[in-house]
């Protein structure tokens, strides 16, 4: 099984005020079929933890042309390739029912040992992944976060429990979300965001303090989250002109 495929039809608890997919609904969505389909090649969730192991996303990113609202029927690809240097990269693409490219997304994973905290390599796996070297990429992997020179602002906010997940600590999907809230609903309403970059750095506990500092030039921005001088993640993207939303 070389790849998942999966449709799905936007739900209303999906959608934002606008009537369109939260761009942290879309991401669950993706990590969800992420799951589904290393189960399938027999390396989920379930099977590594027996085995003290686990999948941790370090980095990802993701280009959005148009945001699918409520109602749409939508297909979500995923895909792996051959792990290198300890990485192990996965793509994401994302169809409408006219078979329109929506989005697309790469990300970088590590294996991670639980009790050690350190990665392992592809030999610790229960059995090989299957050989994806032939697949195209759709996206370049995700690159790096370059310095902001900009105002910044920062906000104080702490880890509640609807932003945890089974593994104890904040989803990784929700840091779009707070990037999301931060921004604000009008220039959500008319410059939703359009790329993204994000390295997870540290993870957030439950009830964890965290201070928002995010900077803004034009359609540009930047945002990391900080917990007692540790950059716990980092973001940094590009908000779609108000005639492309």
């Amino acid at each position: 099984m070389k790849y998942l495929e999966k449709d799905m039809t936007l739900r209303v608890s999906e959608c934002d005020v606008n009537g369109r997919w939260r761009l942290g609904a879309m991401l669950l969505e993706m990590q969800e079929a992420a799951g589904e389909h290393s189960s399938a090649v027999g390396c989920g969730r379930e099977t590594l933890v027996k085995m003290g192991l686990a999948w941790v996303v370090v980095r990802m990113e993701i280009q959005v042309r148009r945001y699918p609202s409520y109602g749409e029927q939508v297909r979500i690809r995923t895909f792996h390739r051959p792990s290198r240097h300890r990485f192990f990269p996965r793509f994401f693409q994302i169809w409408d029912a006219g078979g329109e490219l929506v989005a697309c997304a790469s990300s970088l994973w590590l294996l991670m040992d639980l009790k050690s905290r350190q990665s392992v390599s592809a030999d610790r796996l229960p059995q090989p992944l299957p050989d994806n070297s032939d697949m195209e990429e759709p996206l370049r992997w995700p690159g790096g976060i370059a310095p902001m020179e900009a105002p910044e602002r920062r906000t104080a906010y702490e880890a509640v429990y609807t932003d945890l997940d089974a593994n104890g600590h904040v989803n990784n999907t929700k840091y779009a979300d707070w990037l999301c809230n931060v921004l604000g609903t009008e220039v959500m309403t008319h410059t939703p965001v359009r790329e993204l970059t994000i390295h997870f750095d540290h993870e957030i506990r439950p009830d964890q303090e965290v201070e928002l500092r995010i900077r803004q030039d034009g359609l540009r921005f930047q945002m990391c989250g900080v917990h007692e001088d540790l950059i716990a993640f980092e973001m940094s993207g590009i908000l779609m002109d108000p005639s492309e939303s």
